[in-house]
């Protein structure tokens, strides 16, 4: 069983010709709702991958809080964990026309009362992993842990700092972050991001745009593999799949390598169709494409310019990387 507990959202997604910078009026081709959320979507993703899924969020008693998770149990998501004390919150996502998006999120209220009580719940459940969005830390970190606990995989794109990363880092069995991120709050490069593997204790996927992925082990190895090629729709919720694609891959059984090889396969595919939830891949298509298209791996040393993500587009770079 994987217990993702974190972000729930209602995406409102504005089509625009541009992203508008600062006192710039642009005019919207298309306005449309969905389901989103870093833990939701992630959730759902890992179910179409075949997982024991179990979203463990915050929603409201409202219609639309009941329509959302509804979606999700249709994915093949438990919901019966989710809190509905609170609010479904909204996210206004900008969507250029080569798929590039900015997302305004609204704070929700998974509070670190509720990431303690859902950490005890998954271990007396016997849970096997315990997925956090990076929002959490650093306060989450004095409330996770205890024995016969699950492994704690961190997505580090929401961490607020240096702090609450390294935080995330410590609690964390697995972290999955955008190299951007990474970049920001560990240091610049791949050797900076090797020591924080070693010295958290953590394997930590590193996502790097059309240059693909790195994986820095505990014991100072290093994996990659290239972003696959694909004609991208809409990027948004792309990263969320791949952490879920990831903690499905693990619960499988599979080595943190194989486990990241499928996730950024899984990525890359749900770029093709618009929406965070509607291009999530299932598993055979995933397995499909590998067969297809073997992997190439990365360069070590990813480039410091690149962008971070896990999708190129034909003829031109696009990053994929956020929910």
């Amino acid at each position: 069983m994987i217990v993702f507990c974190g972000y729930a959202n209602a995406d409102l997604t504005v089509a625009v010709p541009v992203l508008p910078g600062p006192a710039a009026r642009v005019q919207a081709t298309g306005v449309r709702r969905g389901d989103g959320g870093m833990a939701a979507n992630a959730a759902a993703a890992a179910a179409r991958m075949g997982a024991d899924a179990r979203f463990a969020g915050v929603v409201g008693s409202d219609p639309l809080s009941t329509e959302f998770l509804r979606t999700l149990a249709a994915d093949g998501v438990r919901t019966d964990w989710a809190s509905r004390t609170g609010t479904l919150t909204t996210a206004v996502v900008l969507l250029t026309p080569d798929g590039e998006r900015s997302i305004i999120s609204q704070d929700d209220q998974v509070t670190t009362g509720h990431v303690a009580d859902v950490a005890r719940r998954a271990r007396a459940a016997g849970a096997d992993w315990l997925y956090l969005d990076g929002y959490r830390f650093p306060a989450a970190a004095a409330v996770l842990g205890g024995p016969g606990g699950p492994a704690l995989v961190v997505d580090l794109d929401g961490c607020d700092g240096p702090q609450a990363m390294r935080a995330a880092l410590d609690a964390a069995g697995h972290a999955v972050v955008g190299r951007a991120q990474a970049a920001a709050f560990l240091g610049g490069g791949a050797a900076a991001f090797a020591a924080a593997a070693t010295a958290h204790r953590v394997n930590l996927v590193v996502t790097d745009g059309a240059r693909g992925w790195t994986l820095f082990t505990p014991d100072g190895a290093r994996h990659g593999g290239r972003a696959i090629e694909v004609t991208a729709v809409d990027v948004t919720g792309a990263g969320d799949c791949f952490a879920g694609a990831y903690c499905a891959e693990l619960d499988r059984g599979a080595s943190p390598p194989a486990a990241a090889r499928v996730a950024a396969v899984a990525a890359g595919l749900s770029c093709t169709r618009p929406g965070a939830r509607d291009g999530l891949p299932r598993r055979e298509a995933v397995l499909a494409y590998i067969e297809a298209n073997p992997t190439e791996p990365a360069p070590a040393e990813p480039a410091p310019e690149a962008a971070s993500g896990l999708a190129r587009s034909r003829g031109e770079e696009l990053t994929c990387d956020e929910g």
